[in-house]
C-alpha cells in the first residue's frame, strides 16, 4: 500500500478546481432552475419553490452559527458573523429571511403558512438538515468550503431577478427586495469564504476536501429541486415522471399543495 503524501495544490490550479464544480454541479444547470428562468412555471410552481426554499433560507443562519461554533480562530469568527445578522436582521423584520418572507407575501402565501413549515417537502427537509448536520460535524475549514456555492451566485440572482420582473409579474417588485440585496452580499461573501479556504486548506487532504464540500453543497441544492420537479411537475414540454416500480403502493397526493 502507497504511503506516499501527496503536495498541495498551488492556489491557481486549487481555485480552478474549486470552481470546475460549479461549472459542472451547480443548481443553474437543473431543468426545474432553468424552467423558472426562462419564464415556464406556474403560480402554484413559482409558490412551491417560495416556499420550500424558505427552509433552507431559515436554516442558513444556523449553519453560519456551527461554523463559528466550530472555528478556534477569533479573527476568522469576527469575519463570519456578519452572515447571521445578514439573514436574522439586526431587529425585527429586517435581513434575509424577513425579505424572503415579503417576498413569499408578494406571490398570494401567507406569514402563517409559510412559518408553519406544512408546505416543506420531505425531500427538501431531509437535504436542508443534512447541510446544518454538516457544518456541524466537519471540520470549520471545509464548512466554509461548502459555502462556496456563492462563487456562482451573483449572475444566477441577476437572472432570476431579471426572470422575475419580465415573467412573473404578478409578484409585486417589493417582494423581489432578497434578490437585489444579494446582488451585492454574495460577491462580498464568495470573496471571504474563497480567501479563507485557500489560507486554512494547505494541505492536499483538507483540499480535496474542500472540493468535496462545496460538491455536497451543491447536490444539497440540486436534490431540493428534484424534491420540487418530483411534487410540482411535470415541467411544461417534459414527460411525467413515472414510478420505478409498480409494485410501490400509490402515494398518497402531497397534503397543503399550494
Amino acid at each position: 500500500m502507497s504511503t506516499a503524501i501527496l503536495e498541495p495544490w498551488d492556489h491557481e490550479t486549487f481555485v480552478a478546481q474549486l470552481r470546475a464544480v460549479g461549472m459542472t454541479r451547480y443548481h443553474h444547470l437543473h431543468p426545474f432552475h432553468q424552467a423558472m428562468n426562462r419564464g415556464a412555471l406556474s403560480p402554484e410552481q413559482i409558490r412551491a419553490w417560495i416556499v420550500n426554499r424558505f427552509y433552507y433560507q431559515q436554516h442558513i443562519p444556523m449553519k453560519d452559527a456551527a461554523i463559528i461554533a466550530n472555528c478556534p480562530l477569533p479573527e476568522v469568527r469576527r469575519l463570519w458573523l456578519h452572515r447571521i445578522s445578514d439573514h436574522d436582521g439586526e431587529h425585527e423584520d429586517e435581513g434575509g429571511i424577513a425579505a424572503w418572507l415579503k417576498l413569499a407575501e408578494a406571490s398570494g402565501l401567507s406569514r402563517e403558512e409559510v412559518l408553519s413549515g406544512q408546505h416543506v417537502l420531505p425531500g427538501v427537509r431531509f437535504a436542508v438538515d443534512a447541510y446544518v448536520t454538516f457544518a456541524r460535524q466537519q471540520p470549520w475549514p471545509l464548512a466554509v468550503a461548502s459555502s462556496l456555492t456563492e462563487l456562482f451566485s451573483p449572475d444566477l440572482m441577476s437572472e432570476r431577478l431579471a426572470a422575475f420582473e419580465r415573467y412573473y409579474t404578478w409578484i409585486s417588485p417589493e417582494g423581489l427586495a432578497y434578490f437585489r440585496a444579494r446582488l451585492q452580499q454574495a460577491p462580498r461573501d464568495a470573496a471571504q469564504a474563497l480567501e479563507l479556504t485557500v489560507r486554512y486548506c494547505t494541505t492536499r487532504q483538507l483540499q480535496e476536501g474542500a472540493v468535496q464540500a462545496l460538491a455536497f453543497k451543491c447536490d444539497v441544492l440540486w436534490s431540493m429541486l428534484d424534491a420540487l420537479q418530483f411534487a410540482y411537475g411535470p415541467l411544461p414540454g417534459e414527460p411525467a415522471l413515472v414510478a420505478a416500480s409498480t409494485s410501490a403502493p400509490t402515494p398518497t397526493p402531497q397534503e397543503g399543495r399550494l
